[in-house]
């Protein structure tokens, strides 16, 4: 028997036919209903000349039609690669061009942006470009007009193996160009187990989501909700006070925020704890949650918090809800069926406690890079996943982070981790958001730098940067300067670009030079 996800929504349309699947805006979908369209798109793009394992591109934001697309392109085998609307010319054309893009599906409202592009894709038919939400663009099919065209009766079966590739998520870019990294349906198929097991999901749990679904992050949530036939309310977009609204009204039990998200939420004037009190899995990934903004939701919303490091690459450790209080400084333990080491350079095993690079193995590794297997040669080795986090496990095996190993400042010919400078600068009562990083120094090699976002309160970088010096724990831990920034640049999922920080401030200094 082949291990995929292409039938989970026929499954639970067969089972569970007028159970809530899913809610977007004013769409409210049972799984009859939402089984019916699936199957509308799927037998379209099909019957449109998509064969098993070609690959479509989707350039969407949060919308009804892109959980469509995801469950449509399960059932016929056909590879799905969700891109970030913030991507533009160069940079676009690249990745459509690295994907062996066969197909498009976009939105007008970036149009635009495609169209400045799209003589030079000459993979791409030109009949091979679908928009959602509108009929009348030229050299555009309309999504919806294909879909209606299409019956809404099972598609054939397509013969599914495990190690058939369900869909290539390309990496953010915080630390350098993006990637593409497959994920297998046996891999999303872990990932519906695996994690509804972790979160405690049952049929009658409600998710909600209000970052992109097009970051790996989000699959974590999505893919289990969907395992487990629950509801999957999907907003369009981040705003704290939705959130805290929709959480009430529709007694939300799991959401999966970046910390960014989870900072928002914690200082919107909407926020009480009563409001929430629905939420049974509360769980921040992406980046580390600082110490001073775990208290605070711990504080809140006890025993409902969960911490979750992983790669998109496939390897993930978990901070378990009953673990977060005695553990709250670690990102938990390996799931099962996972392994986890910390080694040296030399790739030696380290005893508890020591810092080392964290490696892992485990049945949700991907297979490789897309078309870059010297690339997937360096960062698998011997089975294990090479991470480029540094980090080290106490006595009982939990992890604990302590930096990227390319954000570590050498200064001085010491090792300074930005993460525990952070986790001193955010202390501060006017700050609301740090990102520390490195520039170059002719005394030390290198000094840190700490960029941060204010609450309603101010505070002069001078002050700031005193008080900092004051408070860290050690001399090579003290900032060079702070800049104060309205808000810091992000990906479309979330996470803080701390290389687009640095490279900023280093321009400016050229300038003033």
């Amino acid at each position: 028997m082949n291990i995929n996800i292409s039938k989970l929504i026929s499954r639970h349309a067969t089972y569970r036919p007028d159970h809530l699947a899913v809610v977007f805006e004013d769409d409210r979908c049972t799984y009859r209903q939402f089984n019916r369209n699936v199957n509308r798109l799927a037998n379209a793009l099909r019957g449109s000349g998509i064969k098993k394992g070609d690959h479509i591109a989707t350039l969407l934001p949060n919308c009804l039609e892109l959980l469509e697309i995801y469950w449509a392109v399960a059932k016929i085998g056909a590879v799905v690669i969700p891109l970030s609307t913030l991507l533009l010319g160069r940079g676009l054309k690249s990745l459509l061009v690295d994907a062996d893009t066969k197909t498009v599906i976009t939105y007008s409202g970036f149009v635009p942006t495609l169209e400045a592009i799209r003589p030079e894709l000459k993979n791409i038919a030109p009949d091979r470009f679908l928009v959602t939400d509108s009929c009348d663009l030229a050299n555009y099919q309309s999504y919806q007009a294909l879909k209606n065209s299409a019956g809404d009766s099972e598609p054939a079966e397509v013969e599914i193996d495990d190690d058939h590739p369900y869909n290539l998520i390309y990496s953010s870019g915080t630390t350098g160009a993006p990637k593409g990294i497959i994920h297998t349906h046996l891999i999303r198929s872990m990932y519906c187990a695996l994690f509804a097991s972790t979160f405690r999901m049952t049929p009658e749990s409600v998710t909600l989501h209000t970052g992109s679904i097009i970051f790996n992050g989000a699959f974590v949530m999505l893919l289990p909700t969907f395992f487990v036939g629950a509801t999957y309310i999907l907003q369009k977009q981040f705003d704290a006070e939705a959130f805290i609204e929709t959480v009430e009204k529709e007694k939300v039990t799991h959401v999966i925020m970046v910390p960014s998200q989870i900072v928002a939420i914690l200082n919107s004037p909407s926020f009480a704890p009563e409001k929430l009190h629905s939420l049974e899995a509360i769980c921040s990934v992406g980046a580390p949650l600082h110490k001073e903004h775990k208290d605070e939701l711990i504080k809140h919303l006890p025993d409902r918090c969960y911490e979750l490091y992983g790669l998109t690459e496939g390897f993930a450790t978990i901070l378990d809800k009953n673990d977060f209080m005695e553990k709250t400084g670690s990102v938990g333990v390996p799931q099962p069926m996972h392994e986890l080491k910390i080694v040296d350079d030399k790739g030696r095993e380290l005893p508890p406690g020591e810092i080392g690079e964290i490696i892992g193995r485990c049945p949700v590794m991907m297979p490789g890079y897309y078309k870059r297997p010297n690339l997937t040669e360096e960062t698998i080795k011997d089975g294990w996943l090479f991470t480029g986090d540094m980090g080290y496990v106490d006595e009982e095996g939990f992890l604990f982070l302590v930096d990227r190993k390319k954000d570590m400042i050498i200064s001085g010919g010491v090792n300074v981790y930005p993460k525990d400078i952070e986790e001193v600068v955010v202390q501060h009562p006017a700050v609301r958001e740090a990102a520390v990083f490195g520039i170059p120094s002719e005394k030390w090699g290198e000094t840190p730098v700490a960029a941060v976002t204010l609450k309603a309160a101010k505070v002069h970088s001078a002050e700031l940067k005193t008080w900092i010096n004051e408070h860290v724990g050690a001399k090579f831990q003290r900032v060079s300067e702070v800049v104060i920034l309205n808000d810091f640049p992000r990906n479309i999922a979330g996470k803080i670009l701390k290389r687009v920080i640095r490279e900023d401030f280093l321009a400016d200094l050229r300038m003033s030079a």
